[in-house]
């Protein structure tokens, strides 16, 4: 006798809760592939895309912010400029960056910083700069202001309100006609968005060249797992908290990356975790709209994650 979502879910309140572009039991399948093959390279794959295992979330964190660091240096040697798609969540990595740069002095100058979303009201209004929970004030804390002298010219942050996020596309340009390179740096949603760039968007275009061409969304409908994901990672666990709605670049934009740093840290504690399953799906799954980050192993790159999230993806009642 099997009792899972797959055999009960017909009927079911949960019905409506997954993207109608979801093999459930497809995805069943991929999460129960041995973990040691989770690093397995797939046919789509880029040849210069690699998912790096790490043992705790201390070499996470620096292994991550090393690569940032490192995209930095490199640029600032080839006196090219460098535009970077950056995250709130994960984080961690940032501090480490910071370490880095400053320990080889090198300055940000040369660096242009598109944060990839903001929470916002159905207008695509956001909250303001300083506003606890905003993610520009979450970047200035993290980034920018330990950068100290070294940091990026505030002329050269760009943030996802509604009046500058549409002029990301011409800026990033403008950078790559320089000789510039863009690098997205990302995490994995638990409904593996990338950004807040949703599987249900999928629905709204007629091709997936169309999906692929479109560069933003203002006041973008977030999808129930987001709400609940960003409860705990961010709101802890006050969901009342969390937005509905939120500007977010689309793949117009990461998908038209040089490169990707990538990462998946989310691991709870006590065996408990969030992000196995988006993992498996991001690396393994063919890619498609319905599950975005599916695109994201296309690009040359990294995705650093760390080792517990492969599994086995067991039950483990905690």
């Amino acid at each position: 006798m099997k009792i899972d979502l797959m055999s009960t879910i017909q009927g079911s309140i949960v019905a409506s809760y997954f993207p109608e572009g979801w093999d459930l039991d497809g995805l069943d399948k991929l999460c129960s592939r041995p973990p040691e093959s989770i690093t397995k390279p797939e046919a789509w794959w880029n040849k210069k895309f690699a998912p790096v295992a790490c043992g705790a979330l201390a070499d996470f964190d620096t292994m991550m912010g090393h690569e940032i660091a490192h995209a930095i240096l490199e640029a600032k040697m080839a006196k090219k400029p460098l535009a970077f798609i950056l995250p709130v969540g994960p984080m961690g990595m940032y501090r480490w960056a910071v370490y880095f740069l400053k320990e080889w002095n090198v300055d940000c100058k040369h660096v242009h910083g598109f944060n990839m979303d903001e929470w916002s009201d159905a207008q695509g209004r956001s909250l303001p700069a300083k506003a606890k929970g905003s993610f520009q004030q979450a970047m200035e804390e993290a980034f920018y202001g330990p950068l100290g002298k070294l940091t990026v010219p505030k002329n050269q942050r760009h943030f996802a309100t509604r009046e500058s996020l549409p002029k990301y596309g011409g800026q990033i340009r403008a950078i790559k006609k320089k000789g510039g390179k863009l690098i997205t740096v990302f995490g994995i949603g638990r409904a593996c968005h990338i950004a807040f760039w949703e599987p249900h968007f999928a629905a709204d275009y007629a091709s997936v060249n169309a999906w692929k061409a479109d560069e933003y969304r203002i006041a973008a409908e977030l999808c129930a797992m987001t709400v609940e994901q960003n409860a705990i990672t961010s709101f802890k666990s006050r969901t009342t908290l969390v937005s509905t709605r939120a500007n977010t670049v689309g793949p117009g934009l990461f998908l038209k990356s040089d490169r990707i740093i990538g990462g998946a840290d989310g691991a709870l504690g006590r065996g408990m975790q969030w992000q196995g399953m988006s993992l498996w799906a991001t690396l393994h799954h063919k890619p498609t709209p319905w599950i975005p980050s599916t695109f994201m192993p296309t690009l040359p790159g990294k995705l650093f994650f760390l080792n517990e999230l492969a599994g086995p993806l067991d039950a483990d009642c905690n």
